[in-house]
């Protein structure tokens, strides 16, 4: 099912969590609402779900307006943060409760929790409660859950945040995959970046309630649009104009600002025409690979990031004199601002 949301607004008071945003998800496709707190990423999905009403605007799946339908209407599923798991019922209560309700025949139920169990990979947990699970199982039987009734479009809203490191890197595969065999139109809520390039298809840039940007992951880190998505997206340097760290001057002015990823930057230990000085003030081992931060003529400070082998063969020390240029950088005028 499609998704199209046409001039959304949601205010509350003078505060406008979201404003005026269009947007279309695809058929089928795996959508990651991200940005910072704040940004109106959970209340626009709260709105697309009917959870929240809209102040202004219009909401559409598969063609028909569904502005003022409910919750029940739209055939959505729904997936919190926390879970929202039934403490006094088993897994499997809690998998076919839906379905219950909507006064489903016990062996149609039966074998629907069954087949989700399965799909999630939980099926010698059925008989547990949820209290007798880990954070990432109660969130496998939470999205189950959300499964049963077989949704038109599912809904996540920091589905991960709850959990450690670990397990959430483990539930994205796993939720890349699921989304493999049941093909449903999914739209996820994260502030987490690493989250959304891993997992989604499409990557909506939200923030103070404007979407920034909508593109792949690719298309969004290397081509952003705003200093916002450059900043959001990635670690980037910020450094003034007048560093002369690119060499297209004319194009530049004194106010603009000069964005330029950490790997994108080449240490040399000897200078040439095209490269600038820089002192190295501090060295981080990060296992995988080295982050060498350099205090530059003009005292702004650069993080440049190398791979071991390239470390080693510059033998990099604190104090150092080094010469850097980049391989590519983004300029931004200072009128559009960060945010």
């Amino acid at each position: 099912m499609s998704i199209v949301v046409e001039n959304v607004a949601k205010h509350y008071g003078s505060f406008r969590a979201v404003d005026d945003v269009s947007l279309e998800i695809k058929t089928g496709s795996l959508v990651a609402l991200l940005g910072p707190s704040g940004s109106g990423k959970s209340t626009l999905l709260r709105i697309i779900a009917g959870l929240e009403t809209l102040d202004a605007g219009q909401i559409w799946l598969a063609g028909e307006n569904a502005t003022h339908d409910n919750v029940q209407k739209r055939n959505i599923g729904f997936v919190f943060q926390h879970y929202a798991l039934f403490k006094h019922l088993t897994v499997r209560d809690n998998i076919g409760f839906a379905m219950d309700l909507r006064k489903h025949p016990k062996h149609q139920i039966r074998q629907r929790v069954e087949e989700l169990l399965e799909l999630v990979q939980m099926q010698q947990f059925g008989d547990r409660y949820p209290s007798q699970l880990s954070g990432g199982q109660r969130q496998r039987i939470a999205l189950a859950r959300s499964l049963a009734v077989q949704p038109s479009i599912l809904l996540l809203d920091e589905p991960f945040g709850a959990l450690d490191a670990k397990v959430r890197k483990d539930l994205r595969v796993w939720l890349r995959n699921l989304h493999s065999e049941v093909h449903v139109t999914t739209v996820f809520v994260t502030h987490d970046q690493e989250e959304a390039m891993e997992v989604a298809d499409e990557i909506v840039v939200m923030n103070q309630g404007r979407v920034e940007q909508v593109g792949t992951p690719a298309e969004i880190y290397d081509n952003p649009a705003t200093p916002f998505v450059m900043s959001f997206i990635g670690p980037v340097n910020v450094l003034s104009s007048n560093v002369g760290i690119f060499s297209n001057k004319s194009t530049t002015s004194l106010n603009d600002k000069v964005f330029l990823r950490p790997h994108d930057i080449l240490i040399n230990r000897n200078a040439d025409d095209n490269t600038i000085s820089a002192i190295v003030d501090r060295i981080i081992h990060l296992g995988w690979e080295i982050r060498a931060e350099l205090v530059l003529r003009s005292g702004e400070m650069l993080n440049a990031n190398l791979s071991r082998e390239q470390f080693f063969q510059l033998q990099l020390e604190k104090g150092q004199h080094v010469y850097i240029k980049p391989k590519q950088t983004k300029v931004f005028a200072t009128a559009n601002g960060l945010s």
